[in-house]
């Protein structure tokens, strides 16, 4: 007998054979197939609504030579993009899974970084908007699996036959990249309702360390208080927009370029919660993206706007290393962690649950397919730091046979040429095709991640018309940008 309700499975509103991947739950919900499990408590992401912005077409690849079939549509309230070549279709589907995408109502989807390499190479793609906005990884695991479960229906009600897939591998970008290392892992394996088994990953600038992202921004915020002479002293901090401004002009003297003596000693702190002495570190630092956006996301409760109903923060590990003059544990430093507030989680807020997927989708290392992962070295957003946590996590499940890990040399947050991420995920296919694990860097040994070089081999700067910055823009970041010389 099942140990929580069920019900019918048309209610999910999948196609057929997001269906049966559904009905597929039912061993463990113990009903008939009639029956799947009933959603647990509401939360504030339950009460909200969004609205698939609908396309008619999106447009073809200016300069390609391939012809290809674009097909877009709403499923289960998200909007998709589908393409697929006319002749010579290798017959791989890569699913593509964006960015965080805001607070706002409306559900848009986008196009692969490497989507020329893609279809030069005869994959077809497909890309979910996903049915909810906020950082809602739940729902970007489930609907991009259900548009790939769904993929040879729409072609058919477009017109087209094709086969199942032979291969599907998945792919994406920050928030995106958090569902691609979550999609991977038994976990979503085993609980998710819409179930997809991968051959590959290439999460890139991904949130791999799950909630330790909130955890970092939160000791951004538990530093920056400190120091500014307006230390927390209870969680959440109810008047942190409040009293931002007294904080920035106490470590400031230009906001957010430059920071003063004081908001040195922040800078310093920052830089080991990040990832540790490495090379763009201190560009990413000055760059006014990195912080705004950082910014952006503190001063919350812990619930992350309500994705979950209790706090989930934990900064009792965090060791804050504010005095740059060594790089060991001095006197002030251990002064200012006796001092430093710690938040504690409620213990359930991300517990297991019985509807499906954990409210936030985990990433503990519980992977059996070749991953190839990006980091840009200077983003501060989403920080190199997740790749080391990600990587002491495969580690630890003896599972590092999987994991190919390259660092980037740059500072903006997902700054990837279209070239870097065309060559992580071509390299990803050949090793799962039966090749050799590819090369990668080292993330965790500090005197490697702190070498002035770091980053070269695999950073390429060639930028084209593909990448998501304009060539003229990213020449001209670059040029001021250390050197692999």
């Amino acid at each position: 007998m099942s140990q929580f309700p069920c019900r019918r499975p048309r209610a999910l509103g999948l196609l057929p054979v997001a269906a049966v991947a559904a009905a597929a739950l039912l061993a463990a919900c113990g009903g008939s197939d009639d029956d799947v499990p009933v959603p647990e408590e509401a939360r504030t992401q339950d009460t909200r609504t969004f609205t698939p912005v609908q396309e008619d077409t999106f447009p073809a690849l200016a300069g390609s030579n391939v012809a290809t079939d674009r097909w877009t549509g709403v499923l289960n309230g998200a909007a998709y993009r589908i393409e697929v070549p006319q002749t010579g279709w290798n017959g791989q589907l890569v699913m593509w899974a964006h960015g965080y995408r805001g607070t706002g109502p409306n559900l848009t989807v986008d196009t692969p970084l490497m989507r020329r390499y893609l279809l030069d190479k005869g994959y077809a793609w497909a890309a979910s908007s996903y049915s909810k906005n906020y950082y809602d990884v739940r729902a970007g695991v489930e609907d991009t699996n259900a548009l790939a479960l769904n993929f040879t229906q729409i072609a058919a009600s477009k017109g087209r036959t094709l086969a199942a897939p032979s291969k599907i591998f998945i792919t994406g970008i920050s928030m995106g990249g958090h569902i691609t290392a979550a999609a991977i892992e038994a976990e979503a394996q085993a609980k998710a309702i819409n179930k997809v088994k991968y051959n590959g990953a290439v999460p890139m600038c991904g949130v791999l360390g799950d909630t330790e992202l909130f955890n970092y921004f939160t000791g951004y915020q538990v530093v920056a208080q400190q120091l500014a002479g307006v230390p927390v002293t209870a969680w959440p901090v109810t008047n942190f927009a409040e009293i931002t401004p007294a904080i920035r002009a106490a470590l400031w003297s230009t906001y957010p370029t430059q920071t003063n003596a004081t908001g040195d000693l922040l800078k310093n702190a920052v830089m080991y919660l990040s990832g540790g002495p490495r090379p763009f570190y201190a560009e990413g630092w000055a760059t006014a993206s990195n912080q705004n956006n950082i910014w952006a996301s503190m001063g919350g409760d812990g619930t992350i706007n309500g994705i979950l109903n209790k706090n989930v923060v934990d900064t009792r590990g965090l060791v804050y290393k504010v005095d740059a003059s060594s790089s060991s544990a001095t006197a002030v430093d251990n002064d200012f962690n006796a001092r430093a507030f710690k938040v504690t989680p409620a213990t359930d807020a991300n517990r297991l649950r019985t509807d499906g997927l954990r409210w936030i989708p985990v990433t503990p290392g519980d992977i059996s397919v070749p991953v190839v992962t990006l980091h840009t070295l200077g983003d501060l957003f989403v920080p190199f730091k997740m790749e080391q946590v990600y990587y002491e996590r495969v580690k630890a499940k003896g599972n590092d046979k999987w994991l190919v890990q390259r660092a980037i040399r740059d500072v903006g947050h997902c700054a990837f040429t279209a070239a870097e991420a065309a060559t992580a995920f071509d390299d990803m296919v050949k090793w799962e095709a039966g090749g050799t694990k590819p090369a990668g860097d080292d993330v965790v040994t500090p005197a490697t991640v702190a070498a002035p070089t770091y980053g070269c081999r695999f950073t390429n700067n060639t930028p084209s018309v593909d990448d998501y910055t304009a060539p003229a823009a990213r020449a001209g970041y670059q040029a001021s940008y250390p050197s692999c010389q």
